[in-house]
């Protein structure tokens, strides 16, 4: 009882389709410059048949099961809202993927925040003693939900998946998880949504969207803060769910954390949904943007609605670059 949940291992997986703001000008009234205004998205990356969510769960699963060194978990969580079923659930077969045949595996839905979800519950776990390691998994293969000429909502999305695996361990290490908090409010169910019709699209109300996200995670922010006792300016990151530009340096000003402490990937891969902190994570990584120890801080807005943030120390780790 009483174990800390510690981040040991990271992973990414991006489909091999780049698409760039100029092919989607071709297809819809957009152009690059549009774009990178209103998104800060330069391109993206679109699946094909060959690459579900399931697949790319797996490979990013594998990739994290490497950096931390290890071929065995007693957990599997997949924050999905595409999964490759509507029933059964992915997890389980993200897990035969990987040979890890018996152990308990399960999906979480929560759209933008279904990371967040799945790794405060994982902590949950690990400090509750069920359980002493977990892969957290964030994939979505969103485009499947688009309509293929809608610019508000087409030039947003890419494709992709993250892993993180976790073990017990203590607080004073480095990747150490120390705080957590979820809320939610099925009140704005209506924001972003995919109604059950026949050929529906994904629909998302953006300027309620925009503000409604940007007070949620720093109030969610602000909560972890004050639980681990860290001042704003003690912050070296801010990884936050990759939707919009605008979004995270308002919520980095908002808390009083600075915007250039806000690590940025979604001009590389556009918003990938649950994918997009696990695979901002990663990019932190491979790219030596973080030092084992520093404060960071995680915070999402989703579907719902839903969000929440978590507070951890970054970890001693060695990551595959995903791109």
């Amino acid at each position: 009882m009483g174990s800390t949940a510690v981040i040991r291992g990271l992973g990414g997986a991006l489909p091999r389709r780049v698409v760039t703001n100029h092919h989607l000008s071709i297809l819809m009234d957009t152009s690059d410059e549009w774009i990178k205004r209103r998104t800060g998205i330069k391109e993206r990356r679109h699946s094909d048949e060959t690459e579900s969510t399931s697949v790319l769960a797996t490979i990013a699963a594998r990739r994290a099961m490497v950096s931390a060194g290890v071929d065995t978990v007693g957990l599997l969580i997949v924050a999905t809202s595409t999964p490759d079923q509507v029933c059964p659930a992915t997890a389980p077969k993200v897990a035969s993927n990987l040979g890890l045949h018996g152990i308990a595996a399960y999906d979480i839905s929560a759209v933008c925040s279904g990371f967040v979800y799945a790794l405060a519950t994982a902590s949950w776990a690990i400090r509750s003693g069920a359980v002493t390691s977990v892969l957290v998994i964030g994939a979505d293969t969103f485009t499947s939900l688009l309509d293929p000429i809608d610019r508000t909502t087409g030039v947003i999305f890419g494709d992709g998946a993250g892993a993180v695996y976790i073990s017990a361990g203590t607080d004073n290490e480095p990747g150490a998880i120390l705080a957590t908090t979820l809320h939610s409010d099925g009140r704005g169910e209506t924001l972003i949504q995919v109604p059950r019709t026949d050929g529906a699209y994904f629909e998302m109300q953006g300027k309620e969207v925009f503000k409604q996200a940007v007070s949620a995670m720093s109030d969610s922010v602000e909560t972890v803060l004050s639980s681990v006792g860290w001042a704003a300016e003690d912050v070296d990151s801010l990884i936050a769910h990759q939707a919009n530009l605008r979004i995270l340096t308002t919520v980095a000003s908002v808390t009083g954390i600075h915007d250039s402490k806000a690590e940025i990937h979604l001009d590389r891969v556009g918003n990938t949904s649950a994918a997009s902190i696990p695979l901002a994570m990663t990019n932190a990584g491979t790219k030596g943007h973080r030092t084992p120890g520093d404060k960071v801080v995680l915070t999402a807005f989703g579907g719902g609605t839903t969000w929440g943030a978590v507070a951890m120390t970054w970890p001693i780790i060695s990551v595959v670059d995903p791109h």
